[in-house]
């Protein structure tokens, strides 16, 4: 698909994947709205895009896992114009173990909340943003939408501690050839990026050697993913036809250690 005046929709667009995904479509001359939680940075680089766009830029404010917020989201994009793009970024971590180290069960209430977030969440934002796709007209070269959903290397290689993130993600991934069956009556495609280590704010926080170790431990590149990267994926598999119901690693060969 051509992305040239049409509407994209990217989640998490106020940082790390989500914002460079966003920079790389307006660049590419789409109209793009930016969905990230109020208390995001969402209105400042909506503001910064803005000012070198050939289209127009908007901020969204809504949680994910908000039905009513997302519709209205997706409303917001339609207002734009025609809606065939979504990169889904959202998402959040928080370890839980089976058993914490002093002998309790692990918290139910923080598993679910990384479950409602990535999972629950990615759902309700696909469901919104398809069936705005579904009602259009198709495109010349057949198609009325894509839309590209964010898992993780840890929906295989999941960590010790990442119980909820690990399980949220495998979700994600469970549902990509899923979601792209069911659309494609539609001609609607669906596929998911699977990042490994990428330099994004949540890493940023963490010290300079861990980072330095962990770039290391990447066979090739031995550094940590840029989101530019993820971004110039995404920008792909919205341009490629033929990519569908596909799950594609973006991690430089790297398979994670338990610990």
């Amino acid at each position: 698909m051509d992305i040239r005046g049409k509407v994209a929709l990217v989640t998490g667009a106020a940082s790390g994947l989500g914002r460079a995904t966003a920079r790389r479509l307006v660049t590419d001359g789409a109209h793009v709205v930016l969905l990230d939680l109020e208390t995001s940075d969402g209105e400042s680089v909506a503001k910064e895009l803005g000012e070198t766009a050939a289209g127009q830029v908007r901020f969204a404010a809504a949680d994910v896992t908000d039905s009513d917020q997302v519709d209205a989201a997706v409303r917001a994009a339609t207002e734009l114009g025609e809606l065939r793009a979504l990169v889904h970024c959202a998402g959040r971590g928080g370890p839980v173990r089976v058993v914490e180290k002093d002998g309790t069960p692990g918290s139910m209430e923080q598993f679910q909340g990384v479950i409602q977030t990535n999972l629950i969440g990615t759902f309700n934002v696909l469901r919104h943003a398809a069936a705005a796709m579904v009602a259009l007209d198709d495109l010349p070269d057949g198609e009325r939408g894509v839309c590209v959903l964010t898992a993780s290397v840890a929906a295989w290689e999941g960590q010790i501690g990442q119980l909820p993130y690990a399980a949220s993600k495998a979700g994600v991934v469970g549902m990509t050839i899923v979601a792209a069956r069911d659309l494609a009556r539609n001609h609607v495609r669906v596929n998911t990026i699977a990042p490994g280590l990428f330099d994004t704010p949540i890493l940023s926080r963490v010290p300079e050697e861990v980072r330095d170790r962990l770039a290391a431990s990447i066979p090739h590149p031995a550094r940590l993913g840029d989101s530019a990267e993820f971004a110039f994926l995404a920008a792909h598999v919205i341009a490629n036809p033929m990519l569908n119901g596909e799950t594609i690693r973006l991690d430089g060969a790297i398979r994670m250690a338990p610990r």
